[in-house]
């Protein structure tokens, strides 16, 4: 019996879908905390690549529970469409899927909203996914947004959209001069969402005490990344949840004796989609080969990824921030080749040396990466299985990641499939 937290170190993109399946066959519940459906979890199993924007990755083993917790955002076009492609290509659904019924609900307005936002920022946009995400925990905040389980009570869902649409509609209308939304058009939308999505509503709080007190195996597993979150991220470039520890408990409903294991998701550099500084970034020959040979290019938005060296400010922060026991090190195969390696190790800002991530983003805008060198291998360690089939210097650039992090090494990814995959202990 385990629980453990899986979390992205980084700026989202580090490969949590890959960890998530590989980890999720010895797990009887995957559970979801944050975010929406601007995640873009990609599984490969031999030919076939799955994409889940919502559903946990667990779902694609038939013995694994997967739970959408009251953390997240949920389109529910975007959700029945990933149900429909998942079951065409074979994999159940069923009972397997439980949707936490206070989960809130990503409306049209919302993704109509994103991307007029976006619109009207110019030059300082932050680079959303355009899929509501932001709007959507907006209205919850301001404590007017629809939840699942209003979808299910007819008189409260239209009384909801009819006050909701009052002032969205003036906004969209006066503000931005667009078109609004009809009422009546969206109420029976939304009850023909309700009809399709009844069967998997529950109580996902309930769900995972039992779980926990049964002693069941449970993975929880993040969306985006600690670079990324509301609170500890780089403000304002940055999604509206928290993909970090904290958005576990509170997205889940559970304890902090919920969680006994917290691996964080590094890639062996760094990327980044969307605006905001980036101190490792390289526009050069480097971050066009880390791009090609990574396919740095989003799952959710297709938009190719800035890429550049990994950077160790940043991801001893991100330790802290989540209390990391363990690091799952994924797309090291990306690095063979390269004679030197650069990992970034301390900010010059200003002329002042810290080892401190910096909170402001004025400050952060002018850190300069300073280096240290590393060197590269011979040959490739791309689909290596075996921890002692690593090339020496391999071993010695993970082994230096995990010490620099205070951390143990629980994995090491060296492809995409499944087997590409190196277990260090656990």
């Amino acid at each position: 019996m385990e629980r453990i937290a899986v979390i992205g170190a980084q700026w989202g993109d580090e490969g949590k879908g890959k960890v998530v399946d590989f980890l999720a066959k010895d797990m009887d519940v995957v559970a979801r905390y944050s975010g929406g459906p601007n995640a873009g979890h990609t599984v490969i199993i031999g030919d076939k690549q799955y994409i889940l924007h919502l559903i946990p990755s667990g779902i694609l083993h038939r013995s694994c529970k997967n739970v959408m917790g009251n953390g997240m955002v949920v389109d529910p076009e975007a959700l029945l469409t990933e149900i429909e492609d998942l079951e065409k290509a074979g994999v159940y659904i069923g009972d397997n899927l439980l949707i936490s019924e206070a989960a809130h609900v990503i409306m049209p307005y919302h993704k109509k909203l994103d991307a007029l936002n976006e619109k009207v920022r110019g030059k300082k946009q932050i680079g959303t996914t355009l899929r509501g995400i932001g709007p959507a925990y907006a209205d919850k905040a301001s404590r007017i947004g629809i939840r699942i389980c209003e979808l299910l009570h007819p008189e409260v869902l239209r009384e909801k959209i009819e006050f909701n649409l009052n002032i969205k509609n003036t906004i969209i209308e006066n503000f931005f001069g667009e078109k609004g939304f009809d009422a009546d058009e969206l109420y029976e939308k939304a009850l023909g969402w309700a009809e399709r999505i009844r069967g998997f509503v529950g109580n996902s709080v309930s769900f995972i005490k039992k779980a926990i007190k049964e002693r069941k195996s449970i993975l929880y597993e993040g969306a985006q990344g600690t670079m990324l979150d509301i609170d500890h991220g780089t403000y304002p470039y940055v999604t509206s949840s928290n993909p970090t520890i904290g958005g576990i408990l509170t997205g889940l409903g559970i304890p902090k004796e919920g969680v006994e294991k917290i691996v964080g998701i590094v890639k062996a550099y760094t990327t980044r989609v969307g605006g905001g500084p980036f101190p490792t970034e390289d526009t050069g020959d480097v971050g066009n080969m880390l791009r090609d040979k990574g396919h740095e290019y989003g799952a959710t938005t297709g938009r190719p990824r800035r890429c550049g060296w990994l950077d160790l400010v940043a991801l001893k922060y991100a330790a802290w921030v989540n209390g990391l026991s363990h690091i799952a090190i994924t797309k090291l195969d990306v690095l063979d080749g390269f004679g030197t390696i650069k990992v970034c190790i301390a900010y010059n800002i200003d002329g002042e040396i810290t080892e401190e991530f910096p909170a402001d983003p004025v400050l952060f805008s002018k850190a300069k990466p300073i280096y240290k060198e590393l060197p590269g291998w011979s040959g490739s360690v791309r689909g290596i299985s075996d921890v002692d089939k690593f090339p020496k210097e391999a071993l010695q650039y993970v082994e230096f990641i995990a010490e620099q992090m205070e951390t143990q090494i629980l994995m090491v990814s060296t492809g995409p499939e499944r087997s590409e995959t190196v277990m260090f202990g656990k």
